[in-house]
């Protein structure tokens, strides 16, 4: 694309998130995507802004010399103030690619904060790991999480950096535990709850989300399976929650079981399923762009009825205008059901 014609696009893209950004400002957020090519005019961009940091992505090819200065400089006249840094993913694994000037990686590396729906999170433009410390497309999931979460037990599974755990709780949800697999993650969402004055004290467990579930579910997790010795796990009592979260990654393989949000999301939605209180809520959320609505939600519907809990009520939630869909199917699936 010439640059005229992007620095266009980033600008009739400000322009209709005009009235969205106003709002999210009086709600308390500064967090929010400002260009999702996508959608946009220019497939494998996007950026974001987080707080006072302006996040600039590639996901298919690097910026040329022409490109990124024009979008840096777009902004620096649109949104004064923020400092720039632009991470290249178009390698394997959405690996960051680019050198950065000294200066400019300090910036990077900076530990910041922002606000979103009036609570306080941190980000770093560039971290050990590939993703922002928060996804701004939840943003929709952790807003109707606080509408639910009033005096409700919550499960957040796959919590990542807790985003969603720290929302139940701050929405004065009675008990809240986050299940992560790695430390890095959890250390994040640790800080982010520091940050906030919450009216309970979050658990933060370092767990394979299959090993957690099993025995929260009081199906129980064998410390040998076909002769081989597992990885340790924490040891958890069964319980269930009037309220669990389930948003898996797309493809993840452990000793405990395979994460296949494509091909295989029974596997994980059956243990949450046992882990939600009858009558409760399950919030389950599918980033595949290939599963359309309408499969995954015949996916869930049967998933349900073969464990016997029926689904009741299902509502879609649909992430906020700036992350507009061409057809109304965006990427991220988040299905609220009631069982």
């Amino acid at each position: 694309m010439p640059t005229q014609q992007l620095v266009a696009a980033l600008d009739a893209a400000f322009s209709a998130r005009q009235t969205l950004i106003e709002r999210l400002h009086s709600e308390g957020t500064t967090a929010y995507r400002l260009f999702n090519g996508s959608t946009e005019g220019c497939p494998g961009l996007t950026v974001d802004r987080y707080g006072d940091l302006l996040l600039i992505q590639t996901f298919h090819e690097p910026l040329d010399g022409h490109d990124r200065p024009a979008i840096e400089d777009y902004y620096a006249s649109a949104l004064p103030g923020l400092v720039a840094v632009y991470n290249d993913r178009s390698r394997a694994n959405s690996r960051i690619g680019n050198p950065l000037p000294p200066e400019v990686l300090a910036e990077a590396h900076k530990e910041r904060q922002f606000t979103e729906l009036g609570l306080h999170y941190l980000v770093q433009g560039r971290h050990s790991g590939q993703d922002p410390w928060l996804f701004l497309d939840m943003r929709a999931g952790r807003r109707r999480v606080m509408q639910e979460a009033a005096g409700k037990s919550v499960l957040n599974l796959f919590a990542y950096t807790c985003g969603i755990g720290i929302a139940a709780a701050s929405a004065g949800a009675a008990h809240v535990v986050n299940v992560d697999f790695a430390e890095s993650n959890l250390k994040v969402g640790k800080e982010n709850a520091r940050l906030n004055d919450l009216p309970v004290r979050l658990r933060f467990v370092q767990s394979d989300a299959f090993a957690a579930m099993r025995q929260l579910a009081g199906v129980g997790q064998p410390n040998m399976v076909r002769g081989k010795r597992m990885p340790a796990f924490p040891k958890l009592e069964a319980k269930t929650f009037d309220l669990v979260f389930l948003d898996p990654p797309r493809y993840a393989k452990s000793a405990f079981g395979v994460v296949d949000i494509v091909n295989d999301y029974a596997a994980l939605m059956k243990l949450a399923l046992a882990c939600t209180s009858e009558g409760g809520t399950l919030i389950c959320c599918n980033n595949a762009a290939q599963i359309s609505r309408d499969v995954w939600s015949d996916q869930l519907q049967r998933c349900a009825n073969k464990v016997g809990r029926p689904i009741r009520e299902i509502e879609w939630i649909t992430p906020e205008a700036d992350f507009p869909s061409l057809d109304g199917q965006p990427p991220l699936k988040i299905a609220l059901l009631r069982v």
